[in-house]
This record gives C-alpha cells, sequence and structure tokens, in this order.
C-alpha cells in the first residue's frame, strides 16, 4: 500500500502527494502507457475504455472516464514538459469524444472551472519508493476543488493496487522463490494465457526480447520450449516438462535455462479466482541456495515483474 497521503487547496491549486511502493521507473510507466493507464484512471468504480497518448512535448491525450451508469467524461490536454522519469506537466481540459476542448457546463458542472488548467506531476525516490506530487492548478475552492481531490486520491488508490500487482517473496537462505501476481481477470483466461501458444509470446519474459514457441504440449508429461532473441540476435532457450496441468487452477512445471543447463528448478502455478480478479502464486524451487540466489541476481525479479506487467496489459486487450 501507499501512505502518507495529503491533499490541500492552495490559491486555486490543489495539491496531492502520494507515497507509493514502486520505483520511479515504474510509476512513470503507469501514468504515461495508455494500456496501464486503463487500469488505474478514474475515480473509486469508474472505467477507463480509452486511454490515448501522443507521448511528447506538444503531443496531446485524450482520456475517457465512464461512471457506474455508463456517462462517458472525456477530457484532453497537451504536454508541455517530460522529463523521464522526474516531472510531467500537461495541460487539462473537459473534451468531446473527438478532443474538442467544451465547457464544464457540457458535464452538467459548474462554469467556474477554467476551460484550461495546468497539471504539474514530480516523482521522487525515496529509497526504492516514490513520493509523487500533483499540483493541479486553476481548480477552483468548494465543492468543485473537494470534488476533484476526492477523485484524483481514488484514481491513486487504484493506482498504488495496479503498481503491487506484482511482487517478489526471496527469504534469505531458502532455496525457493515466490512470485504473487494480481490480475483483474477471470481465472479460465489467466489460465489461457499461460497455455495458448499464440497468447504466450504477447507477455513472456522482458518487453526488448522477442519469444517463439518451439514445442508446448500441455499435460502431464508434455515437453515446453521457447526461445528469446534480442535486438542483436542472440538466442536464448527455455525448456521444461510438464508434471501437472489442471485447469483453470494448477499448473506444475520444470523450467531449465539452456544457457546453464542442468539448473533446473520446479514451478508450482496457483490461481485463485474471486469477485472477478485472479491472484496467481508462483513457487519456484531450486536445487540449492545458490542456484536460487544466482538465477535471482541476475534480474529474475524484475524480469517477473515486467512480464506481470505486459500479461496484466494483455489480458485487458482479450478480456
Amino acid at each position: 500500500m501507499d501512505t502518507n497521503i495529503t491533499g490541500e487547496m492552495v490559491k486555486q491549486e490543489l495539491k496531492i502527494t502520494r507515497l507509493f511502493n514502486a520505483s520511479r521507473e515504474q510509476v512513470w510507466r503507469a501514468l504515461t502507457d495508455p494500456q496501464q493507464l486503463m487500469r488505474w484512471w478514474g475515480p473509486k468504480n469508474f472505467t477507463a475504455p480509452v486511454c490515448k497518448v501522443d507521448l511528447r512535448v506538444g503531443g496531446k491525450y485524450l482520456f475517457c472516464m465512464r461512471s457506474p451508469e455508463g456517462q462517458d467524461y472525456w477530457s484532453t490536454g497537451v504536454y508541455k514538459e517530460l522529463i523521464k522519469p522526474e516531472r510531467i506537466v500537461y495541460t487539462d481540459s473537459f473534451s468531446d469524444s473527438n478532443g474538442n476542448i467544451v465547457p464544464a457546463s457540457y458535464y452538467k458542472m459548474t462554469d467556474d472551472i477554467p476551460s484550461e488548467m495546468l497539471v504539474t506531476i514530480t516523482l521522487e525516490d525515496e529509497r526504492g519508493k516514490t513520493r509523487l506530487t500533483l499540483r493541479h492548478a486553476g481548480m477552483p475552492t468548494g465543492t468543485q476543488g473537494e470534488m476533484a481531490g476526492l477523485g484524483w486520491n481514488e484514481s491513486f488508490d487504484k493506482l498504488a493496487e495496479s503498481l503491487s500487482s506484482t511482487y517478489v517473496i526471496a527469504v534469505p537462505g531458502k532455496q525457493e522463490l515466490t512470485t504473487t501476481y494480481f490480475f483483474h481477470a477471470p481465472a479460465s483466461l489467466v489460465f489461457k494465457a499461460y497455455t495458448d501458444p499464440k497468447l504466450i509470446p504477447q507477455w513472456w519474459g522482458p518487453r526488448d526480447l522477442t519469444t517463439r514457441i518451439e514445442k508446448l504440449e500441455v499435460k502431464k508429461g508434455g515437453i515446453w520450449r521457447y526461445i528469446q532473441h534480442d535486438a542483436a540476435g542472440k538466442e536464448y532457450a527455455f525448456n521444461g516438462v510438464y508434471h501437472e496441468v489442471t485447469a483453470p487452477k494448477r499448473l506444475v512445471h520444470t523450467f531449465e535455462w539452456e544457457g546453464m543447463p542442468g539448473h533446473i528448478l520446479l514451478s508450482t502455478v496457483t490461481l485463485q479466482e474471486q469477485n472477478g480478479m485472479t491472484k496467481v502464486i508462483e513457487q519456484s524451487v531450486f536445487q540449492s541456495v545458490e542456484d536460487r540466489d544466482g538465477m535471482y541476481n541476475m534480474g529474475m525479479e524484475s524480469g517477473a515483474i515486467e512480464s506481470g506487467e505486459r500479461l496484466a496489459e494483455l489480458l485487458m486487450k482479450i478480456g
């Protein structure tokens, strides 16, 4: 969870500070990547069916928030400053679905809300966590300002949840590692993403690598082999054998990176669905503590987080 929540109105400027349990790079991606924006943009119980981003100075964005009653609220603006991963500045206006600026009365709000406001977001590193400070200049005081503050904080609550969607636990001295994911999708769809040869290459591994499925037999005793390539064409191959396949609740298989043959781990993937969300627990048991630590130090945690992000994006697309 994030902590240190503050919010205040200062000279028609809404200021909110939040501390997120994620790196600045993770928060930056969540603020700028359309697929991630769709996961958290808007107050509680609102959805974001459209988030279009032209991420460059002078580029425009177009977002849509949809209320539980089905009312759409569109907003647009222009990026004025982008300093990755430190600072984002952009204008903010109500709009129609085509991105044309409209007055607040278009959405039955009072016209004391300016036609154009300015949003400044700064990200500061605090020992691996990120302090986000939002300044929304031009927002009027009174009821409208209070509603805006509530909306931003509820959106940031959702952002905190989405940033906490993947975490890795590696207890010192143990030969196992546990990765936990939370996905806004039913278990049947998540299981399909884990076992469909057409879907696996769309999320498995880091973004800068491409994945090809050479063999995939999703059954007890079945063999799998994936081959990845980097931008320079270098090849990385992985293989394993399925020990258990129980749709849509459980997968057990071995995992071996062919760059270090003989160092095999056993992976148990458990899927737990509740209220339309699926919790995925991947327990990886290595042959030794040294094997576990070696894999972990080679970037296993960052790879798992990135794969989790890519899978969440895919599930949103196909769900």
